[in-house]
């Protein structure tokens, strides 16, 4: 897989555009007053960049060249530019202004796990950093250096461990190598009659063991479970060794070893494997859309289809903010599509009483059988309709499908046009979904005029749980300046992570700790809890050659510039 681009997202020459989404465009204008037909800003050239020479001793490039060989030994700019950061919105707007981290002084591909271990033992000889690179995707600063760090960083990009090792039909196991990317994970396993059915929004750019590392979860956990449901099985190069744990249905041996390398962001060693549950490919899969008449109802109408035995695959349900944007992303609408939608407007809104600017656009996918999908649908539909929600047929899902990997390229297309956009996600118990909804988006709008600035902020519930389910929150505002911008994204950013933290749900829900997010931990898991990971991390490596600074001891993010009016 090419690289991503260095200052933002995806590989060079795909970007967001609103030529095709007509609607689009007068809906930004509206909602944060940014004019899309004009371009305020671009991304610093490369040969404008300052790179710092790569800090790297003679005898430690020969030991990692004796590795794995010396084309896999890289200290190319570009490379060690790519490997840097990942993609939060602080690491967008610092790459394209040219503001470098402690860069890696060098890039290793490993080829083999053999390979990782023999990369390790020259880290460790050496007094080395080690930071694990999958593809890049992290948004929770997982793979930045620290900014004091004197020592020697290696980036052990494991794009060449990529392998589908082997599958057991019969336990429907699969033993992969933790490289994979999405695409190719899914395409062999395809191949072979199976699919994983992990689907991040990061799907295109991620790979297995960052999913691991970060405890990712895909569009339809709801039917394949997040990532620390599907893996069985892992095997870890350490500073202890390589850990290996058997990949059994369940294990009375102490705590967990396996739950404590998922999410730990290469902090207790590096991934090279796992043994994973796999599925045949169903032989239907369908998405379809709902709207609801508000938020409410739509997560009324997913806690008790939660509290039901039907097998659905995705459970989705936009605010009406969200619903509006929705709306406004459709693709180049025919005149029929046109007339459709305003017949439904108009039906909705006289035959069933639905405020139009209220109500919510929901996605539920089924997968199975003919038969199951069918019935499914049935018995869904009937608890749909005691919420006052109606099925709008296959196209929005068919829609949403298509469309479901592009949303992170908008935020380059925004940073264009001198506005900010990002996301923040959690997960709280069902009797305190609205609550928190509330809350959330009373701090962020308090936030947005704290700033004196024109934002817009939505939101959805993206995977269902027993007891409750994931908020997933966009928010997007015109910043008073580009030198400003970053300060006031740390308000709006700042004000929503600790509304979760402050009205009982989690920091965030799969997108990781890194040193985003570690300023709220104590907060989410109490002082007992920060002591005991720190315990883990040090003891195990004491030296802190393992991505160190990330989930515990990373300095809460500084402002670069003012945050503006009132920050």
């Amino acid at each position: 897989m090419p690289a991503m681009k260095w200052w933002g997202w995806g590989h060079e020459g795909m970007e967001f555009s609103c030529e095709d989404k007509p609607a689009l465009g007068p809906f930004i204008a509206d909602k944060i007053g940014v004019d899309v037909r004009v371009r305020r800003s671009a991304p610093l050239r490369f040969d404008e960049l300052e790179i710092a020479e790569p800090n790297l001793p003679a005898e430690l490039r020969a030991d990692l060249e004796e590795s794995t060989g010396a084309r896999f030994v890289s200290t190319d700019p570009l490379d060690r530019v790519v490997h840097g950061r990942g993609k939060s919105l602080r690491d967008l707007i610092r790459q394209r202004r040219g503001e470098l981290p402690r860069l890696p002084d060098v890039v290793v591909r490993p080829g083999s796990e053999d390979e990782v271990a023999a990369i390790l033992q020259a880290a460790l000889a050496a007094d080395a950093v080690l930071i694990p690179f999958g593809g890049g995707s992290s948004i929770s600063g997982s793979l930045q250096a620290e900014d004091d760090e004197s020592r020697p960083v290696i980036s052990v990009d494991l794009e060449r461990l990529d392998q589908v090792l082997e599958i057991d039909p019969e336990s429907r196991l699969a033993r992969v190598q933790a490289g994979v990317f999405g695409p190719r994970l899914e395409e062999r396993l395809a191949a072979l009659g199976h699919t994983f059915g992990h689907f991040p929004d990061s799907f295109p750019h991620s790979t297995l063991g960052g999913w691991i590392a970060t405890r990712s979860s895909g569009m339809q956990s709801d039917r394949y479970g997040d990532i620390a449901d599907m893996v069985k099985g892992l095997r870890v190069v350490t500073p202890a060794g390589t850990l290996v744990t058997r990949p059994v249905p369940a294990a009375s041996n102490g705590p967990s070893v396996r739950q404590m390398v998922l999410g730990s962001e290469g902090r207790l060693g590096i991934i090279t494997e796992a043994t994973v549950h796999v599925r045949r490919i169903p032989q239907r899969r369908t998405i379809l859309g709902y709207l609801f008449p508000t938020f409410a109802d739509g997560l009324a109408a997913m806690r008790d289809l939660a509290d039901t035995d039907y097998s659905v695959s995705v459970t989705r349900v936009s605010d009406a903010h969200e619903t509006q944007f929705s709306f406004a992303m459709r693709v180049n609408p025919t005149l029929l599509d046109k007339v459709q939608s305003a017949a439904l407007k108009t039906y909705v809104h006289r035959r069933l009483g639905f405020d139009v600017d209220s109500m919510c656009l929901s996605f539920i996918g089924y997968e199975g059988s003919d038969r199951h999908v069918s019935a499914q649908r049935r018995a869904v539909g009937r608890l749909v309709k005691r919420h006052g929600g109606l099925c709008v047929g296959a196209g929005p899902g068919v829609l949403y499908d298509q469309k479901k990997f592009d949303i992170p390229y908008i935020r380059d297309f925004l940073l264009d046009r001198g506005a900010a956009g990002d996301v923040s996600e959690t997960a709280t118990t069902w009797s305190n979904l609205m609550p928190l909804y509330d809350a959330v988006r009373a701090q962020a709008n308090r936030a947005f005029d704290q700033l004196g600035v024109q934002g817009y902020f939505m939101c959805h519930l993206s995977h269902s749980y027993h007891a409750g389910a994931c908020l997933y929150f966009t928010f997007a505002f015109k910043a008073t300046s580009d030198t400003a911008m970053l300060g006031e994204y740390e308000v709006v950013k700042s004000a929503i992570q600790q509304a979760f933290v402050d009205n009982g749900a989690t920091l965030s829900h799969h997108h990781a700790v890194g040193t985003e997010h570690a300023q709220w931990l104590l907060e989410d898991i109490s002082a007992p809890g920060v002591a005991m990971l720190d315990a883990l991390f040090e003891g195990f490596d004491p030296g802190r050659h393992m991505n160190p600074g990330k989930i515990v001891g990373a300095p809460a993010p500084v402002p670069s510039a003012d945050p503006g009016p009132g920050g």
